[in-house]
C-alpha cells in the first residue's frame, strides 16, 4: 500500500478501508473482474491504493475486503477485514447502506446518524456515494445500489471502545473524516467525549462525569448512580471535555481522578497524560504550606519522588480537598461562564474518596 512517510507511519481508517472495498465490488458487480490494488481519492486529496484481501462474487453481489492498516497507531481496528457487499438497487433508489455483521446500529440521539441507521459515519458515507458514482459511470451503471459494511469480529473489538456506551451496538462505527490515521493522535479519543456529550446532551441527560479511569469512575458510579451515558470517557482529556462543554453546556460536570492528574488539572494543564504535563512539586508544597503543614513536610514535599509520597505525609491536613479546589478552579476557567456546575472528586488507587471541592 502506498503510505504516507513520517517519523511514524500513518495509516487509513475504517472509511477509507470501506470506501475502496465498496468500489472493488461494485466494480466486479458491473464488470466481472476486482480491481487490484484499489485505488481512491481521500478528502485532502491523497490517493492511496489499497491490495484486496477478499473477493468474491454471485449473480447478484460482489463483495471485496481490505484489512485496516492503521500504521504505528494502537487502533483496535488494526488488522481487521473491512468488508463492503454491494447489490443491485431498486431504479432510483440511490446508494442504500445497511450494517452487516460486525457494524453497529444507532439507537441514541445526538450521534452524526440518527437512531436506526447503520453506524457508518457522514464523510464515509460520501466517499461510498462518490465511489459508486464513479464506477457507474465508467462502467454503464445505474449508481442505485445497496451497500452492506461488515468487520470481521467487529462485534468483540466494539466491547473495547466507547461504542455501547454511545448506544451503537451490535459492532463497531466506520468511521474517518480525512481517511487517514495519524498515529498516537488525541483526535479519535477526543471525537468520542464529544460524542457522548452529545448523546447525554439529545437524551436529557443533566448530570454528567468525565473520569481518568475506571477508579475513579467505579466510585462516581456508586454515588451517583448515573445512566452509562452520562459516564464520560474522559481520561487525560480533561481541556477535551471542557472546550466543548464550553460551546454545548450540560447543567452539572463531575470530574473525578487520582490525585497526581488533579493536582496538574489545578496546575492548569489540560492533558493530564504523564508524557505531556508533570505535577511541580514546589507548587503543591505550596499548597501542602496552606493546609498548615509543618516547615519539615513541606520541605520533604519539593523533594518528593511522587505526588503520592506528598498525599501519603499529609495525613490529617485537607490536602486533597485544596487539590480539588485548585482543579475546579481550572476547569472553571476553561469553561469561562457557561452554565456548568462543577464538581471534582479526588480519588486514591484504592477507590476511596479522599478530596472534594463544589
Amino acid at each position: 500500500m502506498n503510505k504516507p512517510e513520517g517519523p511514524l507511519r500513518r495509516g487509513w481508517t475504517t472509511g477509507a478501508c470501506a470506501t475502496a472495498a465498496t468500489k472493488a465490488a461494485y466494480t466486479a458487480l458491473l464488470t466481472g473482474a476486482f480491481p487490484d490494488p484499489v485505488g481512491i481519492v481521500l478528502p485532502r486529496g491523497e490517493r492511496p491504493g489499497f491490495p484486496l484481501a477478499h473477493a468474491t462474487r454471485t449473480t447478484d453481489a460482489a463483495t471485496a475486503g481490505i484489512v485496516k492498516d492503521a500504521g504505528d497507531d494502537p487502533d483496535v481496528t488494526h488488522g481487521a477485514l473491512v468488508l463492503s457487499t454491494v447489490y443491485h438497487g431498486a431504479p432510483g433508489s440511490g446508494v442504500i447502506f445497511r450494517a452487516g455483521p460486525g457494524v453497529g446500529t444507532v439507537t441514541k440521539p445526538g450521534l452524526p446518524i440518527p437512531p436506526g441507521e447503520p453506524a457508518i459515519n457522514p464523510v464515509p458515507r460520501e466517499m461510498m456515494r462518490a465511489v459508486v458514482a464513479e464506477v457507474a459511470a465508467a462502467f454503464g451503471g445505474s449508481g442505485d445500489v445497496v451497500v452492506e459494511v461488515s468487520v470481521e469480529n467487529g462485534e468483540a473489538l466494539a466491547k473495547k471502545t466507547w461504542n455501547p456506551r454511545l448506544g451503537i451496538v451490535g459492532g463497531l462505527s466506520i468511521l474517518g473524516t480525512t481517511g487517514v490515521v495519524v498515529p498516537f493522535s488525541c483526535s479519535a479519543w477526543i471525537h468520542s467525549i464529544q460524542r457522548g456529550v452529545d448523546v447525554s446532551r439529545a437524551l436529557g441527560l443533566t448530570h454528567v462525569a468525565g473520569c481518568t479511569g475506571s477508579t475513579s469512575e467505579a466510585l462516581v458510579r456508586r454515588l451517583y448512580g448515573l445512566d452509562e451515558s452520562a459516564l464520560l470517557d474522559m481520561g487525560d482529556f480533561a481541556g477535551g471535555l471542557l472546550k466543548y462543554l464550553r460551546r454545548h453546556p450540560l447543567p452539572r460536570l463531575t470530574i473525578a481522578g487520582g490525585f497526581a492528574k488533579m493536582v496538574k488539572l489545578g496546575q492548569g494543564a489540560l492533558d493530564l497524560h504523564s508524557g505531556r504535563s508533570q505535577v511541580d512539586l514546589d507548587r503543591l508544597a505550596d499548597l501542602l504550606e496552606r493546609c498548615g503543614a509543618d516547615p519539615a513536610q513541606v520541605a520533604a514535599a519539593r523533594t518528593a519522588n511522587t505526588a503520592k509520597q506528598v498525599l501519603d505525609n499529609a495525613a490529617g491536613l485537607p490536602l486533597a480537598d485544596t487539590v480539588a479546589e485548585a482543579a475546579r478552579r481550572t476547569a472553571l476557567d476553561v469553561l469561562d461562564g457557561a452554565p456548568v456546575e462543577v464538581e471534582v472528586l479526588v480519588v486514591d488507587r484504592a477507590g476511596h474518596l479522599v478530596g472534594r471541592a463544589g
